[in-house]
């Protein structure tokens, strides 16, 4: 059977040696393997503008090399991530996955190359407040696996560096501690592989199956919210973890919410998720935001102004995989226009095909659930009498953010915060507005917020 995520490395190498090196970091290097339907193979791409760049422009070479590889491939079809669902739905071929095992036998060259991405070290992950935490916990891992921090959870929303931190901790384990069998996969690719396993009705497939996992001296599971409503797949993987957590074996999970937020998954695997140290990737702030897009700019030795970087990490807050989407694009645009972009007008001229108009009616509300997500409280706090500072200054910016964004009479968002005057509104918008000036903390926060409002 076909290895799709490992053909599609193949024949990302290949593409790498035809296409320009700058187009290939913005349309290929982020496309990402579905799964095969008929003869032909699935590739999700970030958007509908960049699906139509890829389907007019690259779809050709990206066949031809697909085909040279596997004759049976006889074509190419790109996607989008909403409707990825509907081509797994009829795939016709089930791909047995062996995943990244770091003890595969040595190339013919006697070299064994790393099976986790290189670029995804812990030197190149951009520390930040909202993000040390974790880095710490992975970097404790790396070196003693099997520890005290067993299993380590780390969730967060999309695109914030889960996966970077996994294949930094591959990276690291397989450049200093060889003799370990370390494992990678996908939650999806593991429910994959146990219908294949069902599917087939054989036994060598199923202690096949049982050895890959159960033999592993680490064992790191990326998105595990998509074990959910797998019955089979949970009972599975509930004997994998307790054998390998019996054994003192590393563990490492992934997902997008927190294991006590995992609340349709079975409770004796979500009570096993959270028995360890569980750690969160919050949104970075602008600087993290900027720090990071200062240092991928560098490794492509591209000159980054501040006001571009501010830029680029004001159109994309919450997303690092989007943001560093929107950086390329800069960089294919100023290479192909021989033109340097130092100024926020330059950088939107290129960003404009992409960056879309969000076309929505932002009301009141959304400013409220906006400042309650960041500051981490409830709608029913916010517009409470407590005084509490805690409390107080969210209500503030909340206030604030309304007097700025919307038309709003002061006297009807003093009824929305429990019937206050109209002289408490005015004192709570010129508050912060004053803060703003002169506190480069209420600066970031309110700008950040402003973001997730204007970007949701």
């Amino acid at each position: 059977m076909i290895n799709i995520e490992e053909f599609w490395e193949d024949a990302k190498d290949e593409l790498s040696k035809s296409i320009q090196a700058i187009s290939y970091e913005v349309w290929i290097e982020k496309l990402e393997p579905v799964c095969l339907v008929d003869n032909a193979i699935v590739l999700s791409t970030i958007s509908a503008n960049a699906k139509r760049t890829i389907d007019t422009r690259y779809k050709d070479t990206i066949k031809e090399v697909v085909s040279a590889l596997n004759s049976s491939i006889t074509d190419v079809i790109i996607t989008t991530p909403d409707k990825k669902d509907d081509f797994l739905n009829k795939q016709t071929v089930f791909i047995e996955d062996q995943g990244f095992v770091t003890n595969e036998p040595p190339k013919d060259n006697g070299k064994k190359k790393s099976p986790f991405l290189e670029k995804y070290t812990f030197e190149n992950f951009v520390e930040g407040k909202s993000n040390a935490y974790a880095l710490a916990a992975c970097k404790t891992i790396a070196e003693h696996p099997g520890g005290s921090f067993n299993p380590l959870f780390i969730y967060s929303g999309v695109g914030l560096g889960k996966t970077h931190l996994l294949h930094a901790i591959g990276n690291y384990l397989f450049k200093n501690k060889k003799q370990m069998n370390v494992l990678y996969v996908s939650a999806e690719t593991l429910v994959t592989e146990l219908i294949n396993v069902i599917r087939n009705k054989s036994n060598d497939e199923n202690n096949r199956f049982r050895e890959k996992y159960r033999s592993c001296d680490v064992l790191m599971v990326d998105d595990v919210q998509f074990l959910i409503g797998k019955e089979a797949t949970q009972e599975a993987f509930f004997h994998i973890f307790n054998d390998l957590y019996q054994d003192n074996k590393q563990i490492i999970l992934t997902s997008d919410r927190a294991p006590k937020d995992l609340t349709t998954l079975s409770d004796r695997l979500r009570t096993r998720f959270g028995c360890g140290l569980t750690v969160d990737i919050q949104v970075p702030d602008m600087e993290t935001r900027v720090a990071i897009l200062k240092t991928k700019a560098a490794q492509s030795k591209f000159m980054l102004s501040d006001e571009v970087a501010e830029f680029i990490a004001e159109k994309s807050p919450s997303n690092i995989r989007e943001m560093e989407g929107l950086l390329n694009k800069i960089i294919f645009f100023s290479s192909l226009t021989n033109n340097v972009i130092t100024t926020k007008e330059l950088a939107y001229e290129a960003l404009s095909e992409f960056i879309e108009d969000k076309g929505e009616t932002i009301d009141a509300s959304d400013i409220i659930d906006a400042v309650c997500k960041y500051f981490k409280i409830s709608t029913a706090d916010i517009i409470s009498k407590k005084k509490t500072k805690s409390i107080v200054e969210p209500r503030m910016v909340a206030i604030y953010l309304i007097t700025e964004l919307l038309p709003t009479p002061l006297v009807q968002i003093g009824e929305m915060f429990g019937g206050r005057d109209h002289t408490t509104i005015i004192h709570a918008r010129d508050k912060i507005s004053d803060e703003i000036k002169t506190n480069p903390r209420i600066k970031i926060t309110v700008a950040d917020i402003r973001n997730m409002i204007l970007n949701r």
